[in-house]
């Protein structure tokens, strides 16, 4: 009887599967209640949240005009000098490479970090968050773990598209690796940073040079296209992205300006991974981004990487560092430092 169910449910899967190859799923509108597994702070926000509308975050800028004008809107970084206050850190302004850096330092480099560097590219989709706002987790790691950090200010879009971050990021590294060895340097960033973090290392294996010591892919926006699934499935439950049919998927092309967006220096988990660092990758369960981070992981694992996975119940995209008051916020800093202090020589 079992064999017979079993035969069963395989014709019925085959048949359903073939009918539905070419079809496209229509989704009712969905009522998603506050998650109940998660903490009391995380609930609380959701909870207390709008359902994102769709509808109006599909719209993107035509124009550099319209680019520059959208940028300047949302330009309103935190001070740097409260941030130091806040953290207990200090921040200064540098170049490196004729590129423009901030140096994070702690009020003391815990002895497990001794030598170390995290070299951290900020997130915005490739076009938001320059000037002093690309310090952000960099300070917060540096503050957490006691390590120094390094936050690369990279060329962006409209003036300056693909390639100019990567070459950005990369020529800060070859600098920093003239004094510092490579193992003893993590790449890291949430976003876009950590889809332009991977897409450096893609470049150093085309260099042939040497790789750093350990990656933090958060939330990576590895593919700049649309092909993801919870690009479908979680369009209108991330309340931080919302969709890719609006300024995201306009980022992309402005930021690739006419390149193939299947490239993996644009979209790494197109890439080979052979020979990467040890990776440690982070998402949520309403990440517009999760199948990103899940299909980049799986592509590493099966190249031998050593590659970590952490998935919070509930948290859209790169909400563990907007969240702060959220325990899940603190568990998953505490995870990427215990995994730096591993991988790291």
């Amino acid at each position: 009887m079992c064999k017979i169910a079993v035969a069963i449910a395989g014709l019925i899967l085959c048949i359903t599967g073939h009918a539905a190859e070419d079809s496209t799923w229509v989704l009712e509108p969905r009522e998603l209640p506050a998650p109940q597994g998660v903490s009391p702070e995380l609930h609380q926000s959701i909870a207390g949240t709008s359902q994102p509308d769709v509808e109006s975050s599909s719209t993107s800028p035509q124009s550099d005009a319209e680019w520059e004008a959208l940028i300047a809107r949302f330009a309103n970084p935190i001070p740097l000098q409260l941030i130091e206050e806040r953290l207990g850190i200090e921040i200064e302004a540098d170049q490196i490479t004729n590129v423009k850096v901030y140096r994070v330092s702690p009020p003391e480099v815990s002895p497990e970090h001794e030598g170390r560097l995290f070299l951290y590219a900020h997130g915005g989709a490739y076009v938001f968050n320059g000037g002093d706002a690309a310090v952000s987790e960099a300070a917060l790691v540096t503050a957490m773990a006691g390590m120094e950090s390094i936050a690369i200010d990279y060329r962006m879009p409209p003036g300056d598209p693909f390639p100019a971050a990567v070459d950005d990021f990369v020529a800060v590294y070859l600098e920093l690796i003239r004094t510092i060895e490579p193992g003893k340097i993590a790449f890291g960033g949430s976003s876009a940073g950590a889809g332009l973090a991977l897409a450096a290392l893609h470049k150093l294996k085309q260099l042939d040079a040497p790789m750093p010591g350990a990656v933090y892919a958060g939330s990576p926006w590895a593919d700049l296209t649309k092909t993801g699934d919870t690009m479908y499935t979680n369009e209108g439950i991330d309340r931080i992205l919302v969709t890719y049919d609006g300024y995201l998927g306009g980022a992309a092309r402005l930021y690739a300006n006419g390149e193939d967006l299947t490239d993996p220096l644009l979209s790494p988990v197109y890439g080979e991974f052979s020979d990467f660092p040890p990776t440690i990758f982070v998402s949520g369960t309403r990440d517009l981004f999760l199948s990103d981070t899940v299909r980049t992981h799986r592509k590493m694992r099966a190249a031998g990487v050593v590659a970590d996975l952490h998935v919070y119940e509930a948290m859209s995209h790169t909400g563990y560092g907007f969240m702060r008051q959220a325990p899940e916020s603190n568990d998953w800093y505490q995870e990427l430092i215990k995994f730096l202090q591993i991988h790291l020589q």
